[in-house]
């Protein structure tokens, strides 16, 4: 390992990741049934990784914290032990907070759900955690902190302190209760409740209530901007800027610029919208930021192509910088071509040079110095193919899966059917395509798929496809479920660890 954080060793000798399961949050016992609110349909790491937060069906925001420490223990400690320690990321439940609620738009008589769609963290600032969050129509950004309980010290006087000021002492061992005033009065019911006893000049000692701050904390979330009215259609993606103060929000039609600190005005940079619907040919499924360059961003379609836009060319970005789109092989169009081409995510690589795509079927990866064809393109259900028509029946076919890189964009990852993932080595000569169940063995349904090059599109393309399977079974041989999938998932950004989601359960590996 160089000062640098660079490996020092060539990408061909990297081995194949060992999966291995960390925790899992929220997890159900067998036959319990899972109600639709507790769906996780959110997952999102910090830029540091030290935080992570999911989002619901419900509405509600979850926000773990990582505890294990990187310093184990004390140097003197670490004199003793013969060998390094190595540890995974360790995390705990920290807070949550209803982040949005069901909603009704009177004008278009048309209900809002609660469900949470995105979530993307902000920059920290003076301790404070700020992230977004968005619905499909309104995006809010909170701010969750610390802060010092407050609370009220003691109104009343001492009773003792009364007795020695002068008050009056009853003789009989009837008790006697002090007032907020510093009165008191006999307990009996001889006397009348106007029967009270003052020291001559009242009592010099008398406590004001003063409000103190305690040494305990509690974590407060604050939503600190709404922003909203802005999207006739579905928000499906936000992004943030790497300038730290502007966002993104994409529906099917329209890309909105936002100013964090402005949520009354937003300016439209990308609109698809014909002037008359039945021209409609394809709609926004994905935008995001540049990592490094703030006025560049990418947004997918349904037609699966990338769109690579320049915010200095133009106010309205009506025209990309480029497009990346994979060339239609002769004679395989089918009534389900365009289905399954429908980009669902994208991701840019933490350099910015590469970006992820994923749609239906597969899973790819661009380079954005070239736009004939993806360098890797990687089969995730290939044996779902003949059954294309059963799942267009049970809609199926229409679900939206989430991809991944590594922190060190040597691997990619998404998810699929029977609560699988699948992770793939993609630097040039890798084999390593890995499946695993999101369960606490996660190797079980493990399938070994030798690589299977294909032809190359064009003399330019490095075209790799791997991960192909037997078709007509799943990972186990059985009969298929396409009610268990996973949808969301999430890669650290410095180590190798992987949260994903199945059903309402928060699962986590490392390698």
């Amino acid at each position: 390992m160089k000062g640098n954080g660079a490996e020092d060793l060539s990408p061909g000798l990297s081995q194949p990741l060992e999966w291995k399961f960390s925790q899992v949050f929220g997890e159900r016992a067998a036959g319990e049934e899972v109600q639709e609110v507790d769906i996780i349909s959110a997952i999102e790491f910090d830029k540091s990784g030290d935080h992570l937060a999911t989002g619901d069906r419900g509405g509600r925001v979850v926000l773990f914290e990582r505890i294990d420490v990187r310093s184990h223990g004390s140097r003197k400690d670490l004199e003793k032990q013969d060998y390094p320690t190595i540890r995974h990321p360790e995390f705990r439940y920290k807070t949550e907070f209803q982040s949005h609620e069901p909603e009704f738009d009177y004008l278009k008589s048309l209900e809002i759900e609660e469900k949470i769609n995105k979530i993307k963290w902000c920059q920290t600032t003076n301790g404070a955690l700020f992230l977004l969050s968005t619905n499909d129509k309104t995006i809010k950004y909170w701010k969750v902190q610390e802060k010092k309980v407050k609370k009220i010290s003691e109104m009343n006087v001492d009773a003792s302190k009364a007795v020695q000021n002068g008050s009056i002492a009853s003789s009989s061992v009837t008790p006697r209760r002090c007032l907020p005033n510093g009165g008191c009065y006999e307990g009996h019911d001889s006397h009348s409740s106007n029967d009270l006893s003052f020291p001559p000049g009242g009592f010099p000692s008398l406590h004001l209530p003063v409000v103190v701050t305690c040494h305990e904390t509690s974590l407060t979330a604050r939503c600190r901007k709404i922003y909203a009215h802005a999207h006739d259609y579905h928000i499906n993606s936000i992004s943030n800027n790497s300038d730290g103060e502007t966002f993104i929000s994409a529906d099917d039609l329209r890309i909105n610029l936002w100013n964090l600190e402005i949520s009354n005005q937003s300016f439209n940079i990308v609109d698809v919208k014909p002037a008359n619907m039945e021209d409609l040919t394809e709609v926004i499924t994905s935008a995001e930021f540049h990592p490094t360059q703030c006025n560049m961003l990418a947004y997918s379609s349904s037609k699966g192509s990338i769109r690579l836009i320049d915010l200095r060319q133009s106010a309205l970005c009506d025209k990309h910088s480029k497009m990346f789109e994979e060339r239609e092989a002769p004679g395989s169009r089918s009534f389900f071509t365009e289905i399954i081409a429908s980009i669902s995510d994208i991701r840019f690589a933490k350099d910015g040079r590469h970006i992820l795509s994923r749609d239906y079927m597969t899973l790819k990866l661009w380079d954005i110095n070239m736009e004939s064809a993806p360098v890797a393109t990687f089969q995730i259900h290939e044996y779902l193919r003949p059954k294309l028509c059963d799942l267009y029946e049970n809609d199926s076919i229409f679900d939206k899966f989430d991809c991944c890189l590594s922190g060190d964009g040597l691997r990619v990852a998404t998810g699929s059917y029977g609560n699988l993932f699948r992770v793939f080595g993609c630097i040039p000569g890798s084999n390593e395509a890995a499946t695993l169940e999101a369960s606490k063995n996660p190797t079980r349904r493990q399938v070994q798929t030798p690589s299977r090059p294909a032809r190359s599109l064009s003399s330019f393309a490095r075209v790799v496809r791997r991960g192909a399977e037997s078709p007509g079974v799943d990972a186990n041989g059985n009969s298929f479920d396409f009610t268990t999938k996973l949808l969301h998932l999430a890669w650290h950004p410095t180590e190798n660890s992987i949260a994903c989601a199945a059903m309402n359960s928060l699962y986590m590996y490392y390698a």
